[in-house]
């Protein structure tokens, strides 16, 4: 045999070895996805997992040991039921509301509580008491962003299993393993823990279940498979290191989801042997029904509470959530009539920064999703830095002690803005006595009506982002600015309650209809397709502009369009091969 012969034979015979080696390692994790045949001090335990995504099968070995996987296990079904049990109460809530036509108000039943003048929540840790910024919807499977994040001069990192990320099994397990990554110092010249921005973690709401872990015959719910894996692999030496452990509390609707969390906080840190308080949490408020409770979130996370947060599209969206049948709150044209200065904005931040400041804890604001053109000498740079600036100056002025910026660029302009209208570190003795608000300014729609652009704005917005989802993708970049699974809420929202309540446009009174909607899709689709050139990409752009009529035109409001996606056949049909399609994120962020 020549010198050729006998290299073509080895390289051969490697080939056939990790083939072989690869088909083993299948086999051997779908015995493990089959049942994980697990055992506890009572016995086997009821429990299966998905095999690994394609190209994660080292991050999957490190991420699901047999000990984490008990520790989940006991986690989800400890409080499997009382998860059942605040996704029930919501319905109920909704119903009621619904049936009886009633508006929500501050509760009776916990006037006692908002009346104690005593209480406060206990001081949250030196790393929290500076956030001025933070960078928000940072999907940590981006692992190139976050490593960016980490080097940058950031307070913090909203490290975002929700709104911003898509949570294919792909996102989750690289995600979660990135930030395993960080916590003990495995990713190249990115700071210490204990030096470096601090993690703020954010898991999936409780409306999200992880299709590929069944725990006693049932999914798990989505935000308990990301707590726990966080927890059990980092929570310790984030606490050793005083970086943490934090967290970020999406979709929170009353007092008694926060009091299921504080449960969880407890239990987890008695498990894993962590001082009661150690967890700390920020609750983001992005329902109406919240804000009428802020004082009874606050109180039942007293002891683990990193304070509240306010955003703007989320919230106005759960305005249509709870009231979008009623006429009475149709909300105008969100690109002309709805900001943060409309009186039901602004008395829901400012009640927000008076009920956190009273008790002592912080309150931090929304997220500026412009971006910075490229050069900072052209006019358009200084337009966008001027816009940023006068709205954060607002939330600067209104008391927060914080707010997120998306664009890393901003973050340095946005420290100096805090310094300069600022004392100290945070704006805690800033009790807002001047504030009183009540259920008629929360409940107050801003004046306004449709127009043809705005309606075109939410249909290519909601398109795009189902279509960012087909592709693997929680936010994309349209018109200067980053979108996300908020906007999106908002964007669907406002089309549904257009034509359900027949609005008719400024522009030449036509009446927002089933028909009109469709036709104005087909015009958008024929702007937004110039920009993807792969036959491939065309068609996941269509079935994406089908899947948002099908969202709009239903009869019944879906509660939310990540639920909605994430049971979808078409979705979950996209991502059952594994890895994430690699899509050009800057090429398309330039075009769109």
């Amino acid at each position: 045999m020549t010198l050729k012969q006998q290299t073509n034979q080895i390289t051969q015979d490697r080939g056939k070895y990790k083939r072989t080696e690869r088909k083993a390692n299948r086999i051997r994790h779908s015995i493990k996805a089959a049942n994980c045949g697990l055992y506890s001090a009572k016995g086997p335990v009821s429990m299966e997992l998905s095999p690994p995504p394609s190209g994660l099968e080292a991050e999957y070995e490190t991420l699901f040991t047999t000990d984490s996987l008990l520790f989940l296990h006991e986690l989800i079904s400890t409080f499997d039921e009382e998860v059942d049990q605040v996704l029930r109460l919501r319905v109920s809530r909704k119903a009621h509301l619904d049936l009886s036509g009633d508006l929500p108000s501050f509760q009776e039943n916990t006037a006692h509580i908002r009346r104690d003048p005593t209480w406060r929540v206990l001081p949250v840790p030196p790393k929290l008491q500076r956030r001025h910024v933070d960078i928000g919807d940072l999907a940590p499977c981006d692992t190139q962003r976050f490593i960016k994040a980490l080097q940058s001069p950031a307070q913090g990192i909203q490290v975002d299993f929700d709104d911003g990320n898509c949570p294919t099994y792909y996102n989750q397990i690289k995600g979660i393993h990135n930030v395993f990554k960080a916590v003990y110092n495995q990713f190249p010249n990115v700071p210490h823990i204990s030096q470096a921005p601090v993690l703020m973690l954010r898991p999936r709401a409780w409306n999200m279940v992880e299709h590929n872990m069944m725990v006693e015959g049932k999914e798990a719910p989505g935000p308990l498979f990301d707590f726990g894996l966080l927890m059990f692999h980092c929570g310790k030496t984030l606490f050793e290191n005083k970086s943490g452990p934090f967290f970020y509390l999406s979709k929170v609707e009353s007092f008694m989801e926060a009091r299921l969390w504080n449960n969880i906080f407890v239990w987890t840190q008695q498990k894993l042997g962590l001082p009661l308080g150690s967890i700390k949490a920020t609750v983001l408020i992005e329902n109406v029904l919240a804000a009428f409770e802020m004082e009874e979130i606050l109180y039942e996370l007293r002891d683990h509470s990193a304070g509240l947060n306010c955003g703007i599209w989320d919230y106005s969206a759960s305005f249509v959530n709870k009231f979008g049948h009623r006429r009475a709150f149709l909300l105008p044209d969100r690109s002309k009539y709805v900001n943060m200065e409309k009186r039901f904005l602004h008395s829901y931040m400012d009640l927000l920064v008076q009920t956190c400041h009273q008790r002592g804890a912080l309150a931090t604001g929304g997220m500026a999703a412009l971006l910075l053109p490229q050069d900072p000498n052209s006019d358009p740079y200084r337009t966008v830095l001027a816009t940023v600036t006068r709205l954060k100056l607002l939330e600067i002025k209104a008391g927060v002690d914080g707010f997120m910026v998306y664009d890393l660029n901003l973050i340095e302009p946005m420290q100096k803005l805090f310094q300069l209208h600022t004392d100290g570190d945070n704006q805690l003795h800033q009790l807002r006595n001047d504030v009183t608000v009540t259920p008629d300014d929360l409940l107050s729609m801003p004046a306004g009506g449709v127009t043809l652009y705005g309606l075109k704005y939410n249909i290519a917005v909601g398109v795009l982002f189902i279509n960012a989802w087909l592709s693997g993708k929680g936010h994309f970049f349209y018109r200067g600015q980053v979108e996300d699974s908020a906007t999106a809420e908002i964007s669907r929202s406002q089309v549904w309650q257009w034509i359900r309540h027949q609005a008719q446009l400024e522009d030449d009174s036509r009446v927002v209809s089933r028909q009109l909607v469709t036709d104005l899709t087909k015009e958008v689709m024929m702007e937004l397709s110039a920009l993807w050139h792969s036959v491939r990409a065309k068609q996941r752009l269509h079935t994406a502009a089908d899947m948002f009529l099908e969202v709009v035109l239903k009869r019944d409001f879906p509660e939310f369009i990540t639920t909605y996606l994430n049971q979808d056949h078409t979705f979950l049909s996209s991502h059952s091969t594994g890895q994430e399609e690699d899509l050009n994120t800057n090429t398309h962020r330039a075009k769109l």
